[in-house]
């Protein structure tokens, strides 16, 4: 098992940078932040831009991996998103992680356009996809779909990646499971809607069970949990041991958390993190067969 912290881009830099040091410190295995525009229930809370973010993360960190979480099309353009990502890769020497997914709420409709179904939004993830991994592995693209274009995209060989920057990707439905075992070297989920947490963790077990139904059979293939959409998991140490065992037991690789915040979602005490980074976690590593 690997353990993951997500840090919001809420914070001013000289707030923020501790946390970030303190992530690898803490001997976290991988760090993230939201690519988002905003985020719903913290609209009227200060909001940084990721790519900044993380390039600033990397300055300050030397080992601890770094991720969006996650970047979508609701906003970006897969050749725009290239400059970004290679930059990103580059900077934190090799240590990026570009997770993706279909996108959904503000975002999808804070800069205008059409609202699009689900099956659209699939449509448009799957055209990014193909896209962007393209960019990232060829030079010289032209392309012309329904969403996005590019004439002569450049991605010049000292900037072609091969392999290319991990993709970790958010799925829950058939067809974007499948893309994700297509393109990705590991799967996200914050499970389904759930009225109580026992239900969630059902949804997350019926998730597990649909990406094995499309997965081809004896490959390997990372697995990622976002264990707060139901409970925050850092209430206690014993409440995210609890939650670590029952990701373990679904066949999850890596699990993820949010840093504590003061008040709000993910409210909880530095405290508990630390006791979870320096006991609880290093006694499940040793435990680990």
């Amino acid at each position: 098992m690997r353990f993951g912290i997500t840090i919001l881009p809420e914070y001013r830099w000289s707030e923020a940078a501790p946390k970030w040091r303190a992530a690898e410190e803490l001997g976290f295995d991988h760090a993230w932040t939201y690519d988002h525009l905003t985020w719903s229930g913290l609209q009227d809370s200060p909001w940084y831009g990721t790519t900044p973010t993380l390039t600033a993360a990397a300055l300050v960190t030397s080992t601890v991996k770094l991720g969006t979480f996650v970047t979508s099309p609701n906003f970006r353009h897969p050749l725009t998103l290239t400059r970004d990502i290679l930059a990103l890769d580059d900077i934190s020497n090799g240590r990026f992680l570009c997770g993706i997914g279909s996108g959904g709420g503000i975002d999808s409709t804070i800069l205008g356009g059409p609202e699009l179904s689900p099956r659209q939004k699939v449509d448009r993830l799957t055209e990014f996809t193909e896209l962007l991994d393209k960019l990232l592995t060829t030079d010289r693209v032209d392309h012309r779909g329904e969403y996005f274009e590019t004439r002569n995209g450049r991605t010049l060989p000292g900037c072609v990646q091969r392999p290319r920057v991990p993709f970790v990707m958010a799925a829950n439905g058939p067809r974007s499971l499948r893309l994700a075992t297509r393109y990705g070297a590991g799967w996200v989920t914050t499970g389904g809607k759930a009225d109580d947490l026992d239900s969630w963790w059902t949804s997350v077990a019926d998730l597990s069970r649909r990406l094995d139904d499309v997965l081809e059979e004896g490959r390997s293939f990372d697995r990622y949990l976002s264990l707060d959409s139901k409970q925050y998991s850092l209430t206690s140490a014993d409440a995210f041991e609890d939650a670590v065992g029952r990701a373990a037991d679904l066949g999850f690789t890596d699990v993820i958390t949010h840093w504590p915040r003061a008040e709000g979602v993910y409210a909880g005490s530095e405290a508990v993190l630390e006791k979870v980074a320096t006991e609880v976690i290093p006694r499940l590593r040793r435990a680990a067969p």
